[in-house]
């Protein structure tokens, strides 16, 4: 990753206008080369589901701290002779024996990254939420767009049997009647609760990197640790659990672009000098007559995480566990998801995205998917720190002033 100074000189020029690299046709049996850009716990994870895929191969790991590349790097049998680590995700992108990269650094760090992989001619899996900022999606839409990229955003509910099976005999069919509610909640998510190992920064953490555009202060190590926090690195419960969620609402509903937006919420038990709410109530007005509303608190008097959808002619409950439909006349349907495990959905996933990588067809969760459903959470998380109801300009997809 780049430093604050290096991202400052070099992001206009890095940005859509780079280089495009001329990208190699993968055939059926061609092994595909993947570089991971941002490998601690989530990119850790991504790449092991990577690497249960025959034909895939990790060539390169890249991160801002040693003990993460490290670790990684220890995950990964079989290392290729070409395999090398980096601290800056530059050169990576330079090699042209990588086919795809994986994006799983913090929220901050997935614009930039993900554009300059396209401008490489590299297909990119990009963690979610797809941005950090909801003027950033329509840019990361024309690099993909403009290089032909394949670019996939993880949100893994979208390869998820079970909810293509809801979606298909619940709404496709219409059987629902008119929705005008969806509730969704995520209770009790203890990985917004770390703390960090350690007090001083670890010799091989290049703090500066991981700051990178962001304002720069002095080392804090909850704020590397536990970024999810701090509204300056990513969006708390909102962009990290809600947009699981609401994509999942956005994609049954055939609707992806809220009119308006209310939130309330505050740190009300975890004083920790975190700046993302512990707990948060969020509405969206869509205009085709219904909402979305989404709960969560970090107080682990209550867990769990689903969604609900209140139709006129009936209700479904969902989660990654299965699904329940409950009509106003007739009887139940209950159906378990083939496995409850999330790696099972993010396994689907990638390997949604390695067979469009082979047929350049567009993913499950493309691009133009990943922003709409990300700008659905930024609205919340604006209503929240503005302490007012937000407007979206359709045309522009931009919020209105006060």
């Amino acid at each position: 990753m780049a430093t604050r100074r290096e991202f400052i000189h070099t992001t206009a020029a890095a940005a859509v206008g780079a280089t495009l690299a001329t990208s190699r046709a993968l055939g059926a049996n061609d092994r595909i080369r993947l570089g991971v850009i941002g490998s601690g716990g989530r990119g850790l994870l991504d790449m092991l589901e990577f690497l249960k895929n025959p034909g895939v191969e990790v060539t390169a790991v890249c991160d801002v701290w040693d003990e993460h590349r490290d670790k990684c790097a220890s995950q990964i049998p079989n290392k290729p002779k070409e395999f090398q680590t980096y601290v800056d995700y530059r050169p990576l992108l330079d090699r042209k024996d990588i086919d795809a990269v994986l994006i799983a650094t913090p929220d901050h760090w997935h614009m930039q990254p993900c554009m300059d992989a396209c401008g490489a001619g590299k297909d990119v899996y990009v963690e979610k939420p797809l941005t950090f900022a909801v003027a950033e999606g329509k840019e990361m839409i024309k690099a993909a767009r403009v290089h032909n990229r394949v670019v996939q955003c993880g949100m893994q509910q979208r390869s998820g049997e079970h909810y293509r099976e809801a979606k298909e005999r619940y709404f496709d069919t219409g059987k629902i009647g008119k929705v005008t509610l969806a509730r969704t909640w995520w209770h009790g998510n203890s990985w917004h609760l770390r703390k960090a190992p350690f007090t001083t920064k670890p010799a091989g953490l290049d703090w500066d990197r991981f700051v990178g555009p962001r304002p720069w202060r002095e080392f804090d190590a909850q704020q590397f640790w536990n970024w999810r926090a701090y509204l300056d690195f990513g969006g708390g419960q909102i962009t990290d659990l809600f947009t699981h969620w609401i994509d999942v609402v956005q994609w049954f509903m055939k609707q992806d672009l809220p009119s308006a937006a209310v939130a309330s919420g505050g740190v009300y038990a975890y004083k920790d000098g975190r700046t993302a709410p512990d707990t948060i109530c969020v509405l969206l007005e869509y205009p085709k007559d219904w909402t979305a509303t989404f709960e969560a608190t970090l107080a682990p008097g209550t867990k769990g995480a689903a969604i609900e959808f209140v139709g006129t002619e009936g209700s479904l409950l969902i989660s990654r566990g299965g699904y329940t439909w409950s009509p106003v006349k007739g009887e139940k349907v209950e159906r378990k998801a083939p496995s409850e495990q999330g790696d099972a959905l993010t396994q689907s996933h990638v390997r949604n995205f390695l067979e469009c990588m082979r047929s350049r067809q567009r993913p499950n969760g493309d691009v133009a998917i990943g922003h709409r459903s990300a700008l659905a959470s930024h609205l919340g998380n604006i209503a929240y720190v503005e302490k007012r109801r937000i407007v979206l300009d359709p045309i522009r997809e931009a919020v209105l002033p006060a």
